[in-house]
């Protein structure tokens, strides 16, 4: 979803003034609407059908429901692909522990962006304090903490592991590892990761999943992974870069364009570095 975000903000950047214009202006439009309350296929009928028809199109012309799970999907991405796909565009929340979905955003509620939405009917869902974190589930103004399960559709356990599945399963509570918010509207905000919580060398913590989903933003780059030990006072990375993104800074630098030749090329490095 990130890639059809970028490559669809880079095509419209290169469409000339006019058609930027006009879908900028469709795009205002349509979704000041919904934040109003209209349906996605209610909003702006005439922008579906000139500016929008375009995207449903390149997603094969009968989509009507992209559900997205397994990792975060930024809020910028998520309320321009619930304007410009004709779509429902919803995010999930759920483990395999949990026999998969847990939550799950509701069609055409904008106020949900970045949200996963609230429980489905069949499970109980709590929050647990995280004192280490200063995480608190019983602040009245913004309470969060640890997201526990409980109901029928939970796992059993881990095969042969009793170990681990008490580690995990206490009193009839799935715990996550997960840290959750609680939002006004009663959907989940997920906030952070309890268990990927390390100390470097010098005393700081640092949360590397809330690091990748930072740097992951940046559109010249497929995907990365951040890791450190206790033993360093640094972090590293492993980057994987868009290949469309380092051509293209090839072409326009005089360099080969060759994908492999640039991985190895330290100007692609250092442009690929800049971004991030």
């Amino acid at each position: 979803l990130d890639r059809i975000y970028t490559g669809l903000t880079e095509k419209i950047a290169s469409g000339g003034f006019l058609k930027h214009t006009l879908f900028n202006m469709a795009y205002a439009y349509k979704q000041r609407n919904m934040r109003k309350g209209s349906k996605h296929e209610e909003a702006s009928p005439t922008a579906d059908k000139i500016i929008f028809s375009k995207v449903k199109q390149g997603l094969g012309g009968n989509v009507r429901l992209i559900l997205s799970g397994a990792a975060p999907l930024a809020a910028h991405v998520e309320a321009f692909l619930r304007v410009v796909t004709c779509a429902h565009v919803l995010q999930g929340y759920g483990l395999t522990e949990t026999c998969a979905g847990s939550f799950v955003s509701l069609p055409n509620e904008l106020s949900m962006l970045g949200t996963v939405g609230p429980p489905v009917p069949n499970v109980d869902v709590c929050l647990e304090s995280v004192p280490e974190m200063s995480y608190d589930a019983n602040n009245p103004d913004a309470p969060r903490g640890e997201i526990c399960i409980r109901g029928n559709t939970l796992f059993s356990g881990y095969y042969k592991r009793e170990d681990l599945t008490e580690e995990v399963m206490i009193d009839g509570w799935f715990h996550t590892g997960d840290v959750g918010e609680w939002q006004p509207d009663g959907s989940m905000k997920i906030i952070d990761r309890k268990k990927n919580i390390f100390k470097l060398a010098q005393g700081e913590y640092v949360a590397v999943e809330n690091l990748e989903s930072i740097y992951g933003q940046v559109p010249e780059i497929d995907s990365i992974w951040i890791y450190g030990n206790s033993f360093e006072s640094f972090l590293i990375a492993v980057v994987n870069p868009n290949q469309h993104a380092l051509e293209h800074w090839a072409e326009e630098n005089g360099q080969t364009r060759d994908f492999a030749a640039l991985c190895e090329n330290p100007k692609a490095r250092e442009y690929i570095l800049g971004e991030l």
